[in-house]
């Protein structure tokens, strides 16, 4: 199938999963929270199409983050079925889905800032790249948290459902380390891949160019 195509396909199966979401979420402010992310980078990423198109890899991975809101949404990280199942295989005594949620936060951001930084040629491949990759991570993750603090401050009572902290006292610090964790994983596994991809994109805009210039 063909790449725009595929993407097509990919927008309305996640269209139709923020509809399930949305439905009858556990809690809607909650739900609007967490999915809003959602509706800042699809409408992105839809005008940037033509201009500056992703990899596959990236398109994929953001896709996935997406889903992960999504379920996180409309159940709250803390109810999530999936996650109970984890933590009884694991002999846990909280619910990790919100765990899973920040290691996405961690590992999608850091690919899109690793092809961001080389696609402009900010940065060349190297230490120097996986550092800063590894900054922007961090940094996002601090704003989330930020986030969830003034949402906490905000809200009251009422924003315990998005903070999902399930009485641990070092949740926001937790948080940020598998967003760390992440980043690093992402990096580690699929800079090769990523670096691939983008070549043949580079190769396949220079043909286009060639063939209509």
């Amino acid at each position: 199938m063909p790449r725009t195509q595929t993407l097509l396909v990919a927008l309305f199966v996640l269209l139709g999963l923020l509809a399930w979401s949305g439905w009858h979420p556990y809690d809607r402010a909650t739900w609007l929270m967490e999915v809003l992310p959602i509706f800042i980078v699809v409408p992105v990423l839809i005008a940037s199409y033509t201009r500056f198109p992703l990899t596959h890899l990236l398109y994929i991975c953001i896709f996935v983050h997406a889903v992960i809101l999504l379920v996180g949404g409309a159940y709250t990280y803390a109810r999530v079925p999936f996650g109970f199942q984890i933590a009884e295989a694991l002999g846990l005594h909280r619910n990790p889905y919100d765990k899973i949620g920040h290691f996405a936060q961690g590992f999608v951001p850091a690919l899109a800032a690793r092809e961001i930084l080389l696609r402009g040629g900010y940065v060349r491949a190297g230490k120097m790249l996986s550092f800063l990759v590894t900054c922007v991570v961090l940094a996002i993750s601090a704003s989330y948290e930020l986030i969830e603090w003034a949402a906490a401050i905000s809200l009251g009572q009422g924003a315990d459902e998005f903070l999902g902290t399930q009485g641990d006292p070092w949740d926001t610090q937790s948080d940020m380390l598998f967003a760390l964790i992440g980043a690093v994983v992402a990096q580690a596994v699929l800079a090769r891949t990523q670096d691939r991809q983008i070549v043949r994109l580079r190769n396949s805009a220079f043909s286009f160019e060639v063939n209509n210039g």
